[in-house]
């Protein structure tokens, strides 16, 4: 079961699935869809990763799919919405889990090239999470034209489609509810103090976030039920930061029904 609600460009796009399983193969196929669609008409295609377990399990349910040999992965560039500073290979990194879900079965098999691949820094290479997002915004300018900035006000490149999972508090990214990090200038910001561990991390900032074409936030579970309906019904980005995660051209909530509470 799918139910959109609304569909022209700008909008919300609100689809519930029956379970979290169904979810994750449906937003892999999804995704599969929006990059060949992007890759018809431009290239490269700029896409932001995200972890969790819907997350990951939405990576693997892509590695499986008969729809990767269509996909020309080496225009694609991969990047990440926020990071756990942890040393490279750490189990509890974003990039290690994506990897073993799919990425290195892309570079393997797929043609993707390692130098598209674009994970935040840890402490394996820089000493601060303040020096890890610095790092990455000079990365992100680097692959953003004049074009990219004029149309999303940031120097980021334009992200064809940005995944988001939601913790049952409402936070999207490394990006709390009641934390000074929500107030970040700039495309990226470390993070410290943070209440899910570990404390340290970098993360991109709402700024950022909402340069995207589309922003698609995958969330599953009847614990997020209460935060899901706070930010579709426009709560405080203070309480609920989800509420403030928003595509240039359309924001898409892939929900399962327990997640989808009330909008099921």
């Amino acid at each position: 079961m799918s139910r959109p609600q609304g569909s022209t460009p700008g909008v919300r796009l609100v689809v519930v699935h029956p379970d979290k399983e169904v979810l994750a193969q449906a937003a892999a196929a999804r995704l599969l869809t929006r990059v060949l669609d992007v890759q018809s008409v431009r290239s490269p295609v700029h896409v932001v990763l995200t972890g969790g377990s819907v997350g990951i399990a939405t990576l693997a349910a892509v590695a499986a799919s008969p729809l990767v040999p269509a996909v020309d992965w080496s225009s694609v560039h991969l990047w990440w919405g926020d990071e756990r500073f942890l040393p490279d290979g750490d189990p509890d990194r974003n990039e290690t889990q994506a990897r073993e879900a799919l990425l290195d079965g892309l570079v393997a098999e797929h043609g993707l090239p390692e130098a598209n691949v674009h994970p935040m820094p840890g402490p394996s290479s820089v000493a601060t999470s303040e020096e890890g997002a610095a790092d990455y915004a000079t990365l992100l300018r680097e692959h953003a034209g004049e074009q990219d900035e004029e149309q999303g006000g940031v120097a980021v490149p334009a992200f064809d489609v940005l995944l988001l999972g939601m913790g049952p508090d409402g936070h999207v990214a490394s990006l709390f509810p009641g934390h000074e990090v929500l107030a970040a200038q700039g495309t990226t910001t470390g993070v410290h103090g943070s209440p899910k561990p570990p404390p340290e991390r970098v993360s991109l900032t709402f700024d950022a976030i909402r340069s995207a074409r589309e922003v698609w936030i995958v969330a599953a579970g009847a614990e997020k039920a209460e935060q899901v309906a706070a930010a579709l019904a426009d709560g405080p980005v203070t309480e609920v930061p989800a509420a403030g995660a928003v595509g240039q051209a359309r924001t898409l909530w892939l929900l399962d029904v327990e997640a989808a509470g009330a909008h099921a």
